[in-house]
């Protein structure tokens, strides 16, 4: 067979680690997939930097929609990020014109997936993104392939690493979530903006490519119910470890009567769980279907982890694999259906900040039982040393209620006159 020409969109930290990758590992894939596998087109934004790569042998573009277009490859890696252009217009350009596509670019199939997915069916390109979505751990093609004789009911993980890496941080450490997120920006962990991490929406995105593999609908991420970390406190994670929790950043997507639950949040996991136990930077995916239940732990993110991915792919483009990008034909996913929030059950943690005056945990109780909602336990904790008179924390757990009913219970409580600052509430998973 001929040589497989790779054109690599993008030679940051990921692509780079590809580069050499391909380099490192020429052997072994000829050796399996019966050809050669070689960068020969590049497209960066910086020609002069050195890389520590030796380019001299491949020719340069200094835009990558025009190595998509008119580059003499066999596959494009698109590697630069964005869910705009010139990422999507490379994209679009490569699999129009049938050279099938790598891309580890979990924004643009969270806003494009759909489009793409459609252009790479007209084509007959394929479009692979097992790095979009936890790194090197191999999710998508266990959800799209390996599990196929499933019927899944749910998948959810901790699918951020700089999120996974606070949290950790705060509770091994009794750290605060700002000098945590501070080290994470030191150590390269996080962006001099973390908005995009810390408040959910890269889970988010990566938890809208899961969705439509494991349940057959078209990627919306605005179909997820979203929220981040940067609200936690050092006390609710101490509150977590004495009840038998830890607290995870997790996405979850679950088969419910009213469609399917898609949602971003902290949550509270019981501590002899795998998910619970996983900490640092790494991912972890749990996937439940109808036949086998499992838990994939690896690392997120990464030059490495993630050229390990994206070299994967280019393996299954050299052996001539082929199969639907989101596992159905575009005209067969269904309409992400966002089940209501509200509607949500489980259990909760809800830390009330009180004034501390006779009456106020009978108010609380009053409240919670005007909604039906039972609980498991009630603590009042004086935080800080605080002196009686001062306001004290209240921590309620719930037995199992709904979102809606524990938002009216809290909104009665607040009206009532008796909480000193915003409650914090933690949905709880349980055995």
């Amino acid at each position: 067979m001929s040589e497989l020409k790779v054109g690599l969109a993008g030679l940051g930290t990921v692509g780079a680690a590809v580069f050499r990758m391909l380099e490192r590992r020429a052997g072994e894939l000829e050796a399996r997939t019966g050809r050669a596998v070689k960068v020969t087109a590049v497209a960066a934004r910086d020609r002069s930097r050195d890389r520590g790569l030796d380019l001299s042998s491949v020719t340069w573009f200094e835009d990558p929609v025009a190595l998509a277009r008119e580059g003499d490859i066999d596959v494009l890696v698109e590697l630069m990020g964005g869910d705009g252009d010139p990422a999507k217009a490379a994209v679009a350009a490569a699999l129009d014109r049938g050279i099938p596509v790598v891309t580890a670019n979990k924004a643009l199939l969270a806003k494009s997936g759909v489009d793409l997915a459609r252009r790479a069916e007209a084509s007959g390109a394929g479009l692979h993104f097992e790095a979009a979505v936890a790194g090197g751990i191999p999710i998508v093609k266990t959800l799209r392939e390996a599990l196929a004789g499933n019927a899944i009911e749910r998948v959810s993980g901790i699918l951020n690493g700089t999120c996974n890496y606070i949290l950790t941080r705060m509770a091994d450490e009794k750290l605060s979530f700002h000098v945590c997120l501070t080290e994470a920006q030191r150590l390269g962990y996080a962006e001099a903006d973390p908005t995009f991490d810390i408040d959910g929406f890269d889970t988010a995105h990566k938890l809208a490519i899961l969705t439509s593999l494991a349940f057959g609908t078209q990627v919306d991420a605005e179909a997820i119910y979203v929220e981040g970390i940067r609200q936690l406190t050092l006390a609710d994670l101490e509150a977590a470890d004495d009840l038998g929790y830890r607290v995870k950043l997790l996405g979850v997507a679950v088969k419910t009567d009213t469609g399917i639950e898609q949602r971003v949040h902290p949550t509270m996991v019981p501590k002899h769980w795998p998910i619970a136990q996983v900490s640092g930077v790494t991912n972890a995916v749990a996937v439940d279907g109808d036949a086998v239940t499992l838990t994939l732990v690896g690392p997120g993110a990464g030059g490495d982890a993630t050229a390990s991915a994206v070299v994967g792919d280019i393996f299954d483009v050299a052996r001539g694999a082929k199969g639907y990008a989101f596992g159905l034909p575009v005209e067969r996913l269904a309409k992400a259906e966002r089940a209501a929030m509200q509607r949500h059950e489980g259990g909760y943690y809800i830390r009330l900040a009180v004034t501390n005056k006779p009456g106020t945990a009978a108010t609380i109780t009053r409240r919670m039982a005007d909604e039906q909602i039972s609980l498991e336990s009630i603590v009042q904790r004086q935080p800080g040393g605080a002196a009686p008179s001062e306001t004290a924390h209240v921590i309620l757990i719930t037995y199992a209620t709904t979102e809606a009913a524990v938002r009216r219970a809290i909104a009665a409580i607040e009206a009532d006159g008796v909480v000193a600052s915003l409650p914090q509430v933690i949905r709880i998973e349980k055995d």
